[in-house]
């Protein structure tokens, strides 16, 4: 069980696997008043951003579960480099069945709530797994103006799970779910950029020098795509936040 090998090549200089830069991470963090010692399981943790620096800035403990070999290890050395190794697990697993064996101050999953099927059902996954005063943290997508059909199809006519709302109509199913949204920090065009347009850089100078790799065809046409996907459809029309919920 790993993530395919393309994914990892371009993800290859990322810290943080979606849209929101650092310094919105550390906003985060800072705002949902974290207590020393509270405790965080991060489902599709990627490489471990949130838990490492979060570990660092706010004493917090936690737990970090991805299918990506790859990225276990960038997340497992970034925790050594900053100190937190101790404080910090990461497991080799399957996210969307993953359940803490002690319940946990805040769960998050951001940018993934495809492991449940959805956004609903990751709320129900993490749900498994929160203190009852606890906290969820969702990454999800939204719509920042009505898009016109070709860009439905285009950004998620090959996805399954994924049902992308405006945004009044995101926090709505929030409400309906049984949760008040009590923070929120949304990327905007400059994240997007960031975390797309550094991808682009990772694909070519991977194929500058592995012209002959059996996966190269794949990585040139992902690279071409990319470009005008992110600029015609990505940046324009699609926004990215995440939610931080607790239950009514």
């Amino acid at each position: 069980m790993d993530l395919p090998r393309h994914f990892v090549i371009r993800e290859s200089s990322h810290r943080v696997l979606n849209p929101i830069e650092p310094a919105q991470l550390a906003t985060l963090g800072a705002a949902l008043r974290l207590p020393v010692g509270g405790t965080v399981l991060d489902l599709a943790c990627g490489k471990g951003e949130l838990l490492c620096t979060w570990a660092r800035d706010h004493g917090i403990t936690g737990t970090g579960v991805d299918i990506g070999t790859a990225f276990l290890a960038d997340a497992r050395e970034r925790a050594a480099g900053l100190g937190v190794a101790d404080r910090v697990a990461f497991v080799h697993g399957d996210a969307g069945e993953y359940v803490a064996a002690e319940l946990v101050d805040v769960v998050a999953c951001i940018g993934a709530t495809w492991i449940g099927g959805g956004t609903p059902g990751t709320v129900r996954l993490m749900e498994r797994s929160r203190k009852p005063s606890g906290m969820l943290l969702v990454g999800d997508v939204f719509w920042r103006v009505d898009p016109p059909r070709e860009a439905v199809d285009a950004l998620f006519g090959d996805l399954r799970g994924v049902d992308c709302l405006p945004l009044p109509e995101s926090v709505e199913r929030f409400h309906a779910l049984g949760y008040d949204v009590v923070e929120f920090v949304a990327a905007d065009e400059r994240g997007w950029d960031r975390y797309v347009a550094a991808g682009w850089l990772s694909m070519r100078r991977w194929l500058d020098a592995n012209p002959d790799d059996e996966l190269a065809p794949e990585i040139r046409a992902e690279l071409t795509r990319s470009q005008l996907h992110h600029v015609r459809w990505q940046r324009p029309y699609l926004g990215w936040g995440t939610f931080a919920l607790m239950r009514r």
